[in-house]
C-alpha cells in the first residue's frame, strides 16, 4: 500500500513552491520523518519529509515543476528498499536531466555516474540545479569534492572553491594528441570548429524571482539616495586583538566586527529614529526596538534573517546568531519565520572585497547601512600623515521619510561609536 506525500503548509500567504531537488531516488529505503524532497519558496529552501517509513515509490512531479501547497508530489511504498527497476531508473534521469546527452557525462545518472565520497556505498551523487551548473561551468568532477551542506551533500561554495584550487595548481604537462583523455571533456568545449559559441538558459529560481522584484519594487517606490562616510578600524582591532581569545574562551564564539557594528547602529538610531522607521500609506511606524536585518550569502541568492531584539543583545548573542545564520543559510534550513519583519539592514560586502557600493533598501524599511573592506590608507592625524586601517561606510535611504541631516548624523554616530568603542559600554 503506498502513502501519498503532499507539499506542506509553507508559512503565511504562501501557496506554492518549486521542487528544487530529489533526495531520494525510486527504490531508495526511506526512513520515517527523513527529508525525500527540496522544496523552494520566496525566501528559503524547505525539506518535504516522509511521512512513513518505505521504500521512495513514483515521483509525481520533475525538478523545476511548480507545486501548490497540498498537492501530491511522491508515493511512498511499503518495503525495505529494493533496487529500483531499470526503466524506473531510465523515467528518474530522464526527469533529474532532461538536458540529455549534452550533460557532461560526470553528472549523468547512469552506471558510469560518480559516487559521493563517504555516502551510502553505491549511491549516486545528488547535486542541486544550482550546484550542478557551477560544476558544469568549471568542468569539474563532483565526486572529487568534499561537500559542508547537509548529510555531505555539495554546496555551492564547496564547487566555487574546488574551482579556485585547481586554478591555482599549476598546469600539467600536454599529454600526447593520440592518448585518451582521462577526465571528461568539459563544458562546452566546441567539437566543431574553433570559435563556436554556446548559451545556456538557466530558469531563475523562485527566489532569485523575489530578489528581483523586491530590489525593482524598492527603486521604483522609494526616494532612494546614499551618503558616505569613512572610519578608522584601529580601535576596533585593537579590542578584537586584544580580547578575541578571552571572548573565544568564555563565548565559545570568535569575537567579528558584526557585533561592533550592529550595537553602534543600535545607538545611532536612538538619535536619528527615522532610519529605524518606514512608511504606511501617509503615517510613520516609529519603533522603539531595533530589529536587524543582516544580509547573509545563501547558494541560491541573498537572505536576510533577522536578529530581533538587537539593541538589547549583548556581543556575544550578537556574534552567535550571525554565525548560525550564516551556517544555516549555506544548508538551506532557514525559516520563514526568521527572515520575516526586520526595521534596518546592514550588509557586508567587505567580506567579497568591496571597496564600496550603494546598497538597495529591504522594503519597508527606509534605510540599510552597507560595510566595505577594511584598506590601510594614509590620513592626517594631527597634522602628520599616517597610514591607518580605514573602512568605507554607505548608508542607503528612503529621502521621503530620512532627511540628509538625519542621513549624516546616523554615519557620524556610528563614525564615533567604532572609534571609540568605550562610547558603546557607556551608551554614549
Amino acid at each position: 500500500m503506498a502513502t501519498d506525500v503532499t507539499v506542506p503548509t509553507l508559512g503565511e500567504s504562501i501557496t506554492e513552491a518549486t521542487l528544487g531537488q530529489w533526495l531520494k531516488k525510486p527504490g531508495e529505503a526511506v526512513a520515517a520523518d527523513e527529508p525525500i524532497a527540496s522544496l523552494e519558496t520566496d525566501k528559503v529552501a524547505v525539506e518535504v519529509p516522509s511521512p512513513v517509513a518505505g521504500v521512495m515509490g513514483e515521483q509525481v512531479v520533475a525538478e523545476g515543476a511548480t507545486v501548490n501547497v497540498g498537492a501530491l508530489i511522491a508515493r511512498i511504498e511499503a518495503g525495505d528498499g529494493a533496487a529500483p527497476a531499470p526503466a524506473e531508473a531510465a523515467v528518474q534521469a530522464s526527469e533529474v536531466n532532461p538536458a540529455g546527452p549534452a550533460e557532461t557525462p560526470a553528472l549523468k545518472e547512469d552506471e558510469h555516474a560518480p559516487h559521493a565520497e563517504g555516502g551510502e556505498e553505491g549511491g549516486s551523487l545528488t547535486l542541486s540545479p544550482a550546484v550542478r551548473r557551477v560544476v558544469l561551468e568549471h568542468g569539474l568532477d563532483p565526486s572529487k569534492i568534499k561537500g559542508t551542506g547537509k548529510d555531505g551533500r555539495l554546496t555551492k561554495d564547496d564547487v566555487l572553491a574546488a574551482a579556485k584550487a585547481e586554478k591555482a595548481q599549476p598546469a600539467p604537462a600536454a599529454a600526447p594528441a593520440s592518448a585518451p583523455p582521462s577526465q571528461p571533456s568539459k563544458p562546452f568545449q566546441p567539437s566543431a570548429p574553433t570559435g563556436e559559441r554556446r548559451e545556456e538558459r538557466v530558469r531563475m529560481t523562485r527566489l532569485r524571482q523575489t530578489i528581483a522584484a523586491r530590489l525593482k519594487e524598492a527603486q521604483n517606490t522609494a526616494a532612494l539616495l546614499t551618503t558616505f562616510n569613512d572610519v578608522d578600524m584601529s580601535a576596533v582591532m585593537e579590542a578584537r586583538g586584544r580580547y578575541k581569545d578571552l571572548f573565544e574562551k568564555k563565548h565559545g564564539i570568535r569575537l567579528g566586527f558584526m557585533g561592533f557594528f550592529v550595537k553602534a547602529a543600535a545607538l545611532a538610531a536612538r538619535d536619528v529614529p527615522a532610519v529605524n522607521a518606514y512608511i504606511e500609506g501617509d503615517e510613520i511606524v516609529y519603533h522603539d526596538y531595533l530589529d536587524v536585518s543582516v544580509a547573509v550569502s545563501a547558494p541560491n541568492g541573498l537572505v536576510v534573517p533577522v536578529i530581533r531584539n538587537a539593541d538589547r543583545l549583548s556581543f556575544a548573542d550578537i556574534e552567535k546568531t550571525i554565525a548560525d545564520f550564516g551556517k544555516r543559510a549555506k544548508e538551506g534550513t532557514l525559516s520563514m519565520d526568521e527572515m520575516r519583519g526586520g526595521t534596518f539592514t546592514i550588509s557586508n560586502g567587505g567580506v567579497f572585497g568591496s571597496l564600496l557600493s550603494t546598497p538597495i533598501i529591504n522594503p519597508p524599511q527606509s534605510a540599510v547601512l552597507g560595510m566595505h573592506r577594511i584598506e590601510e590608507r594614509p590620513v592626517v592625524r594631527d597634522g602628520q600623515i599616517v597610514v591607518r586601517p580605514m573602512m568605507y561606510l554607505a548608508l542607503s535611504y528612503d529621502h521621503r521619510l530620512v532627511d540628509g541631516r538625519e542621513a549624516v548624523t546616523f554615519l557620524v554616530r556610528m563614525k564615533e561609536a567604532i572609534e571609540d568603542p568605550t562610547r558603546l559600554l557607556i551608551d554614549l
